[in-house]
């Protein structure tokens, strides 16, 4: 049996290895921690993000095609023998439909051709055509057979143009786990595959919209694993801050920063803030762009704008944390009344080392490295 250890490990186009990647978006959609049979085999051997979403997506709607398709009550419009719901009289007598004993009714239906079924199946049918898949072609084209047979299956299903807002307005119930994680996949999927405004099947550059899908990424994730792994804890997520003006002014800006971390035994406050730079995965140099002046100003004005409320507050912390990959940075800056630590968690490190550290920035602040 061949161990983890000796497993080909796969990377993004940044350099984080795709099981990394896949720990990540499991947090940064409430799905963490997950345990299941075919979740490790199928990240490890994933060559591509596209063919390890394909593949996760895949098994989930087979197992859900197994147990029966989710159904929900659907709009129908169509023309029927008998009355059923409302009689659409101007399309009624439109068609002409009163001649053949038929009206055209207006009426709801309990079927699994509903819009969660709809998005799904028409991702699949999305990746056929533009899922990359990686360098290995008959690999690639196996998953790509797979997919296109998954896509007949479900037939009966209507394919529908796709749009992000329809994905997430859908509503699901506590049956419906196993829909959540399919619906963030096919979000996810579709947001890497956004067209260009350009003519033509064309696909947006990977450094300029695979940088805003990693960022919410990266910021989801940093708040979720907090929120989940901090027991002893009060994790406040894009808590809004108040100036406490003397007198109120509308033009001030909002403050509101990604996390408030407060230790519920001694007081002790953490602000942090996740800064985005896709400098410091591209080439492994931070630089300057580190000490931006505008991520050090923002987190000064959430700490000295609270200083007064209390003893805590007077002594809280702040934290502007980057994403790395094979790098390592912790720098501290003392002043007067606070103290800002400037820190990167490395995604290229194996995944217990990234959430020991994460633990340890917050819980052992004085021992990080």
């Amino acid at each position: 049996m061949t161990s983890a250890s000796t497993l080909s490990v796969h990377y993004t186009e940044y350099g984080i290895p795709i099981r990394n990647l896949w720990h990540m978006l499991l947090y940064a959609w409430n799905e963490a921690p997950i345990k299941s049979h075919w979740s490790f085999q199928d990240v490890e051997d994933a060559p591509t993000l596209d063919a390890l979403l394909a593949s996760i997506l895949a098994k989930l709607i087979q197992q859900r095609m197994r147990i029966g398709l989710g159904r929900s009550y659907v709009d129908q419009h169509q023309s029927i023998q008998g009355i059923r719901g409302r009689i659409n009289f101007p399309q009624s007598l439109h068609q002409r439909s009163f001649e053949r004993q038929e009206a055209v009714c207006e009426f709801q239906k309990y079927s699994a051709n509903s819009p969660k079924n709809q998005i799904v199946r028409s991702i699949l049918a999305r990746l056929v055509q533009l899922g990359n898949f990686g360098p290995d072609y008959n690999k690639a084209e196996r998953l790509r057979h797979s997919l296109r047979q998954l896509t007949r299956a479900l037939d009966g299903i209507d394919i529908i143009e796709l749009k992000l807002d329809l994905i997430r307005r859908q509503q699901l119930d506590h049956n419906d786990r196993d829909y959540r994680l399919m619906l963030a996949i096919c979000e996810l999927i579709l947001q890497r595959q956004m067209p260009t405004e350009e003519a033509g099947r064309h696909i947006l550059p990977a450094i300029d919209y695979e940088t805003l899908v990693l960022f919410d990424i990266y910021e989801r994730f940093v708040a979720n694993f907090y929120r989940l792994r901090l027991q002893d804890h009060t994790v406040k997520v894009q808590s809004r801050l108040s100036w406490h003006a003397i007198v109120d002014n509308p033009y001030l800006p909002s403050m509101q920063p990604d996390l408030i971390i407060e230790d519920k035994r001694s007081g002790q406050t953490i602000v942090l803030d996740t800064k985005f730079t896709p400098k410091s995965l591209i080439e492994n140099e931070w630089g300057k762009q580190v000490y931006d002046s505008s991520h050090l100003y923002q987190l000064y004005a959430y700490l000295s704008s609270q200083k007064h409320i209390s003893g805590e507050h007077q002594k809280a912390s702040g934290i502007l944390l980057y994403p790395a990959v094979n790098h390592k940075l912790s720098e501290r800056i003392e002043l007067k009344d606070h103290i800002i630590r400037i820190e990167c968690v490395d995604l290229a490190e194996p995944w217990q080392e990234i959430e020991n550290n994460l633990l340890q920035l917050v819980t052992h602040p004085d021992s990080v490295q």
